[in-house]
């Protein structure tokens, strides 16, 4: 009995040894856990003020009563707040008259042409007229752009009228050239600028032109013209591929207290050019100026636009004038342009800006042989005056002086 009770006690014992053996085995191939990060911060908010804790202590002051409080004066008018002014309109300007203008700016147009008339008497007064001379005479008219027909009308003019004259004095030979040149330029011609209108309604004229002769400070510079005469004026901006032309119309308007009619950009011209029209009726006034879009005379798409513009504006009665406006200084290529536009409205009168620019005057006679219709103004410069009504007598006195 004890022998088999001490064999149970050594297998228990060596049960128990086993097992702590096996429990040390596995936990040494567990793995080690990282130790857990460390734990944010808290942050406590402060605590609420308690009521009473933020108090000031009382003071003692003098209490008033509501009897003893002022109350506002119900009577009393209210304070108005100040109102901004509005700015003052700018002063309108004065436009120089036009009776005479010409003459006034003579010498500047007499420093631009002295060549061509002093040319001409100097070999007018050669003893001997012989052919080389008359040749001479010819080249200088033609260089001034007179053209081929007038230029061999005028020579032989002069040869007849030397021929007879027989003695020939300095005073003589200007006087003779002097009457010469006007009988070529058209002493006969209606130069004036019709801006009558009708009854009911006002006068219009519609300006044409390509692109870079001045065509819009031209119609500003003419409602200067129309107002120093007395007349009332309406603007219409038809020249809507321009961004700046209606801005700029409206300026030369604003000066002269003239309104300006015009129309989103790239918008319809005819339908600006009639709404110009319809207002001036309206308003009672006397001319009614529509700036066209310059044209060039090579788009055939444009041109026939340009004929729309004078149909629409038509419905409300006729064009009393249409003026072409052309450059000066390209001489012979400004026929051209003439030309066309000629063939697609009705030109009645030209305008020749940059006058002053060029010596080359006798674009004045060829332009007008070509057209069959009267320079009616010439540009003379960049002053807001410096277009006047074209006088032949004048523009020849400029040509060859005194």
């Amino acid at each position: 009995m004890e022998l088999v009770e001490i064999v149970i006690l050594a297998v228990v014992i060596a049960l128990v040894a086993v097992g702590l053996v096996g429990g040390l085995v596995v936990g040494s191939r567990k793995k080690k856990l990282p130790p857990p990060p460390p734990s944010a911060p808290t942050i406590t908010p402060p605590a609420e003020p308690q009521v009473g804790e933020e108090a000031e202590t009382p003071r003692d002051e003098a209490r008033r009563t509501i009897d003893e409080v002022g109350l506002p004066d119900a009577t009393a008018p209210a304070e108005e707040a100040p109102v901004a002014e509005a700015p003052e309109a700018p002063a309108l300007e004065v436009p120089e008259p036009t009776a005479g203008r010409l003459v006034r700016l003579r010498a500047r147009l007499a420093r631009s042409q002295n060549s061509l008339g002093k040319g001409l008497l100097t070999l007018l007064s050669r003893d001997n007229l012989d052919e080389d001379t008359w040749e001479e005479i010819e080249d200088t008219l033609l260089t001034a752009d007179v053209g081929v027909a007038p230029t061999q009308e005028l020579v032989e003019r002069l040869r007849e009228r030397v021929r007879v004259l027989g003695t020939r004095t300095p005073e003589e030979l200007r006087t003779l050239l002097r009457e010469e040149l006007i009988t070529l330029l058209g002493p006969d011609f209606d130069r004036e600028v019709k801006t009558e209108g009708g009854a009911e309604t006002p006068g219009v004229v519609m300006v044409v032109g390509v692109n870079g002769t001045g065509k819009t400070t031209t119609t500003g510079k003419l409602a200067r013209v129309l107002v120093a005469d007395g007349r009332s004026v309406v603007l219409g901006a038809a020249d809507t591929f321009r961004a700046a032309a209606a801005d700029q119309l409206q300026t030369w308007g604003e000066r002269v207290g003239a309104r300006t009619v015009r129309g989103p950009e790239g918008g319809d011209p005819a339908s600006i050019a009639y709404d110009a029209v319809k207002e001036g009726i309206a308003e009672g006034a006397d001319v009614v100026l529509i700036d066209t879009a310059g044209r060039l005379h090579t788009k055939t798409g444009l041109m026939d636009e340009l004929g729309k513009v004078k149909r629409v504006v038509e419905k409300h009665g006729p064009l009393d004038e249409i003026l072409l406006v052309l450059d000066a200084t390209t001489g012979q290529n400004g026929l051209v342009q003439a030309r066309v536009f000629a063939e697609v409205v009705d030109i009645t009168g030209i305008v020749l800006t940059k006058l002053d620019g060029t010596a080359k005057g006798g674009i004045v006679i060829a332009v007008q042989r070509e057209l069959g219709v009267p320079v009616k103004l010439i540009g003379l410069g960049e002053g807001a005056d410096d277009l006047a009504p074209f006088e032949p007598g004048a523009f020849v006195d400029a040509l060859i002086g005194d």
